[in-house]
């Protein structure tokens, strides 16, 4: 299956065991990709399923439903104080691709960004593009920018990590266990975290960690934390 190409889809598509294609996706698999009638194709709802399907005239016919092993066994939360310019792009595509569940942009005393409605629909159309490439079963959930006060008040889940780039933290894979199920962590901007903000932090249960002795750029710390959890807690 893995040299099919894959679209995504709203469940509300599927009627029975047809797949009413949107012109957007008839274009982009009649038009760009060239398919023709007969051509197989997969389809993905971005909340765990895939079928495999078959091009018929300009909508699909599914065929059957396929299982896909490719998740992460964690939920992992990502709070990420808004980069410049359009580095959260990157972090949204390349975090995906890693296996994260959800990534809340906050707005943190260092942000320099305020981002339109237009943007988190970019990030969010990026999420969809990244988890066909890497063949995820799940499309990573983009939530509406936050406060970080409001964002570490609204999870309450025992593991909960704060990066600190300056610091004696323990370094953050001391610290994840293979057996965790749900992870939260907050990464800051460039400049990092106040000391209000890590010190509010610490208070809601958010535990300090390092991601090593070098200063990593906000858009290079989220994919070496994802990449040690994963590294972890995948078996």
């Amino acid at each position: 299956m893995s040299q099919l190409q894959r679209i995504t889809i709203h469940p509300s598509q599927l009627q029975e065991s047809q797949l009413l294609l949107t012109p957007q996706q008839q274009h982009y698999l009649l038009r760009v990709l060239r398919l023709r009638d007969g051509d197989k194709f997969i389809a993905m709802d971005g909340i765990g399923k895939w079928w495999l399907a078959q091009l018929t005239g300009e909508q699909g016919q599914v065929l059957e439903l396929l299982e896909v092993k490719t998740e992460l066994p964690v939920s992992i939360t990502l709070m990420l104080a808004l980069p410049k310019g359009n580095g959260f792009d990157d972090v949204v595509r390349c975090c995906t691709e890693l296996g994260v569940t959800c990534i809340v942009p906050i707005l943190s005393d260092r942000t320099l960004l305020n981002p339109s409605p237009q943007k988190l629909e970019r990030w969010r159309r990026i999420a969809a593009e990244a988890a066909e490439q890497s063949e995820r079963a799940f499309v990573a959930t983009i939530l509406e920018p936050l406060a970080f006060s409001n964002a570490i008040n609204e999870y309450k889940i025992n593991h909960r990590y704060i990066c600190e780039a300056r610091g004696d933290y323990p370094h953050l894979k001391n610290v994840i266990s293979h057996t965790s199920s749900e992870i939260i962590i907050a990464i800051g901007p460039e400049g990092g975290w106040t000391e209000k903000e890590l010190e509010l932090a610490i208070d809601q249960g958010f535990q300090p960690i390092s991601l090593g002795r070098r200063i990593l750029r906000a858009v290079t710390a989220p994919v070496v934390a994802l990449s040690l959890i994963a590294a972890t807690c995948e078996v």
